[in-house]
């Protein structure tokens, strides 16, 4: 009985010991989504913000509590096809954490899809931001980007939702 209890603590290390890859560091098939755009096309270019927090201040300045972000892209148009040419992911200080994507992608009509900032992932801090790039057909409404975060610690959830602003 002895050993099987030594054993089974020293398997729980073993597993809790283990880098777990982060989700949001890892690098989406955006290929799938990869769009070329003619410049010839007469899109109209558009430039978003979307607050984003991967931490939150708990109790006082001095702890804070992580978050899982999803950032949601979303094609509101149920006739055109939109692009996104950069999602590109900030810390609290304005420095440029990643790109999402090398190449645009394209969003169908009515399509969303998500990157997702992992709750292990702190790399933003409390005043993480994304800015979006886009282009969009003439008389097509703007992309919608949202950040819903949400944690939850026992019985205790906590979420909230932020929305884009257009910047340019």
């Amino acid at each position: 009985m002895k050993i099987n209890t030594i054993l089974f603590f020293v398997f729980l290390s073993i597993i809790g010991c283990q880098e777990k890859e982060i989700s949001s560091i890892s690098e989406e098939n955006w290929s799938k989504r990869k769009a070329v755009i003619s410049d010839k096309d007469s899109l109209e270019y558009g430039k978003s913000y979307l607050s984003i927090y991967s931490q939150i201040y708990s109790v006082s300045e001095h702890k804070t509590h992580n978050l899982t972000a999803m950032v949601s892209l979303r094609n509101i148009s149920d006739t055109d096809t939109i692009y996104v040419s950069q999602a590109t992911y900030h810390d609290t200080d304005g420095t440029s954490l990643r790109n999402y994507f090398k190449d645009p992608i394209y969003l169908a009509p009515l399509e969303t899809t998500e990157i997702i900032i992992d709750e292990v992932d702190v790399s933003g801090g409390t005043g993480s931001n994304f800015i979006f790039e886009w282009k969009i057909p003439k008389n097509c409404p703007e992309p919608l980007f949202e950040g819903v975060m949400n944690s939850t610690v026992g019985q205790q959830g906590l979420s909230f939702t932020t929305q884009s602003i257009r910047t340019k």
